[in-house]
């Protein structure tokens, strides 16, 4: 049976596990959450070079490459952007590539903060937003490619930027390549020192003086603090530091000069900038909108030159924005942190144990037999080979959950009877302390009925105490769900306790994750409004249609079997789906079909956790925050494990088993689009 799974948000916000309990506008990713927690260094980064300065594809690159630079030298990156309302500190690649390819992501700016967040929209932040975010955050340095500051004419128009004010008032150190070369430099640099912020110049390339961004000649001179090196580390701690200590309350604005072997020529520069001025001048370009236009003319008139530029100092800030936040990490840890954001960042160990996965499902006793004939004759004892295992749907996603490093809080039941202690003892490599033993009641046992050739042929299943995992017991783990990074309900539980958990998935931004398990069970979170709080599905087709059916919205009469068919089926069901939670904009909807890497069927053995082990590597991917067609490889691997295990679960599987280096290991086919038109 075809798979899917159903992202019931744009890409943008099925991430939404990566959230901030103390700040409901705030979403920070767990890898930036765990860095602060463990005062690892943490490297803020803007998101208008991406929005704004820069086009496509040149600015997701870019952005790739300066995180890949903040890793290398031994940090955290953690880009800030705003998506649909919600400030987002650390963005996935999904997010990074949304955000690059948007045409009406905002410049967000101090002042266009909480319009931008009222009204749920999207946009890059520029260097005070980020600022802003960084600090509330609690991050202590931030990289930029060249910080604004007062426009040519400022004494006439008064076009200052945010940012001169902003590092005025903002306790963060600012790595930057200077002032940008289209402004005024010698305004801005005397607003800079007539206020409260600090400029500290770097002699790395043995430069005295205060730069302009693309130009290594273009300076003002002026007696500026110096660094001595790169990692001279006592000399970033102690300026950061008695910044703070003083309580001034005011930035710190580190000013490196792009490297002379990429500065564009300043003649060269300063005639594009000089033209592109005035024909902003003459087209009534105004306001936050002056700077976009004028370094996209520059771009133009210079063939690329200043761009490249561009790309080259964000590197080398981001170089030396790394050194200066491990600096600060390290001093931090023997002295005690001196940056401490608004968000509090710091976590118990069992605040750390909080901030997990959870999953609420069912445990079986699983019998699998399969038959050795080419055939399956009823009504008469088969050949076969029988093996018991241990399943359910819920236990066996926290298992593999468990096995790939994620190991989730598991909420289920079993009796007390023959079968309950060997599930416990199978099980000790899962988190079971809020697995419930019920007396007079039997646990769960499943049998099934598999060919020679792998196919399904009968279920049996004695679930009934899967209804005793009721919303009275779930709701003792309240906590533990409103902290967690994801919640993964399967079909089995009742309705009421599906409700239970979308309401306080909802309450607290939780994403949520729904198994149907089998189609009887797929329409249960459909029967009220519990399923808009949904993030995840991941029905065959059959549960697809059910779904579609309860929600009275158009469905086949028969299943499709022929792959064209079930594609354009999948597109044709989820739309309405996903339109219905206004995730569909006008245009073309794409399903994408990841053949399954190829077992054959004599090589088959277990068929019963197959889909389990695809959904919950999925899910690891998906909570480290991976591209979509990696954590689809991901899944595709586990799949593989299971069907060669006489286990549910494979027990040989790890995470290194399913990135993407194993992957490359097997010979697979390439996805395949089938694109519907509005």
């Amino acid at each position: 049976m075809w798979k899917f799974v159903t992202f019931l948000r744009r890409n943008i916000t099925t991430s939404s596990c990566r959230r901030c309990k103390q700040d409901s506008l705030f979403t920070i990713h767990p890898h930036v959450k765990e860095a602060l927690a463990d005062h690892k260094p943490v490297v803020a980064l803007e998101s208008t070079i991406i929005t704004h300065g820069m086009p496509y594809p040149y600015n997701f690159s870019t952005a790739k490459e300066v995180e890949a630079i903040v890793r290398a030298e031994g940090a955290i990156p953690a880009t800030v952007g705003i998506l649909e309302g919600r400030i987002h500190v650390g963005l996935s690649t999904d997010e990074l590539d949304f955000l690059a390819q948007s045409k009406t992501a905002q410049k967000v700016s101090r002042r266009d903060l909480p319009y931008v967040i009222s009204q749920g929209l999207s946009g890059g932040t520029t260097v005070s937003g980020t600022m802003i975010a960084a600090h509330k955050a609690g991050i202590p340095v931030f990289v930029t490619g060249g910080i604004g500051g007062v426009h040519r004419d400022g004494e006439n128009t008064l076009d200052v930027s945010a940012d001169l004010t902003e590092l005025g008032r903002t306790p963060i150190a600012v790595v930057s390549a200077g002032v940008k070369s289209i402004l005024d430099i010698g305004r801005t640099l005397e607003f800079l020192v007539s206020g409260n912020s600090r400029c500290v110049c770097s002699n790395i390339w043995r430069f005295k003086k205060l730069p302009g961004v693309l130009l290594s000649e273009k300076w003002i001179r002026f007696s500026f603090p110096r660094l001595q090196s790169s990692r001279s580390s006592r000399f970033y701690w102690q300026v950061s530091s008695s910044t703070l200590s003083l309580g001034l309350q005011s930035g710190l604005l580190f000013a490196v000069p792009i490297p002379e072997e990429h500065a564009a020529t300043g003649q060269q520069i300063e005639e594009a900038i000089q033209t592109a001025v005035a024909e902003a001048s003459l087209k009534g370009v105004m306001g936050r909108d002056v700077t976009p236009f004028i370094l996209q003319r520059v771009n133009e008139l210079t063939k690329g030159k200043s761009l490249q530029a561009n790309i080259a100092l964000i590197h080398n800030n981001a170089k030396v924005g790394s050194w200066i936040a491990c600096a600060l990490a390290e001093r931090s840890e023997k002295h005690g942190n001196s940056f401490r954001g608004v968000i509090k960042n710091k976590k118990s160990k069992e605040q750390k144990m909080a901030s997990r996965a959870v999953v609420i499902g069912g445990i079986n006793v699983d019998f699998i037999a399969k038959g050795t004939a080419k055939e399956l004759v009823f009504g008469q004892t088969n050949p076969g080979v029988v093996c018991q295992s241990f399943g359910g749907v819920g236990r066996n996603i926290a298992d593999c959950l468990s096995r790939l490093g994620c190991k989730p809080l598991f909420i289920s039941a079993i009796g007390k009877d023959s079968h309950s202690e060997a599930v416990l003892n199978y099980c000790k490599h899962m988190d079971t302390s809020a697995v419930a033993r019920l007396q007079d009641q039997r646990t769960a046992t499943y049998c099934a009925v598999i060919t020679e050739s792998g196919e399904l042929s009968l279920g049996l299943g004695d679930m009934d105490i899967h209804q005793q995992i009721q919303e009275q017991y779930v709701s003792e783990f309240e906590d533990q769900l409103s902290s967690a990074s994801l919640i993964i309900c399967d079909g089995n539980i009742p309705v009421s306790t599906i409700d239970y958990i979308c309401c306080v998935a909802k309450q607290h931004t939780v994403p949520v994750w729904f198994e149907p398990t089998d189609t009887d069970k797929a329409c249960k979170p459909f029967l009220s409004e519990s399923w808009k709080a949904l993030a995840y599905a991941s029905p065959n087709l059959s549960e697809l249609c059910t779904i579609n059916r309860t929600l009275q919205l158009p469905t086949p009469s028969e299943i499709p079997r022929s792959l064209e068919d079930v594609l354009s089926w999948a597109v044709a069901l989820s739309r309405p789906l996903l339109a219905h939670l206004q995730c569909v904009m006008k245009g073309q909807l794409c399903a994408v079909h990841y053949p399954a890497l190829p077992v054959r069927s004599e090589e088959t053995v277990n068929v019963s956790g197959a889909g389990d082990s695809f959904a919950a590597a999925v899910m690891v991917g998906i909570l480290q925050g991976l591209d979509t067609q990696i954590c689809v490889q991901m899944g595709l691997l586990a799949a593989r494990f299971s069907l060669l295990s006489t286990h549910p679960i494979d027990q040989s599987l790890t995470l290194d088993t399913v990135l993407p280096d194993a992957f490359c290991l097997h010979q697979s086919l390439e996805p395949r689009c089938v694109w519907m038109e509005d």
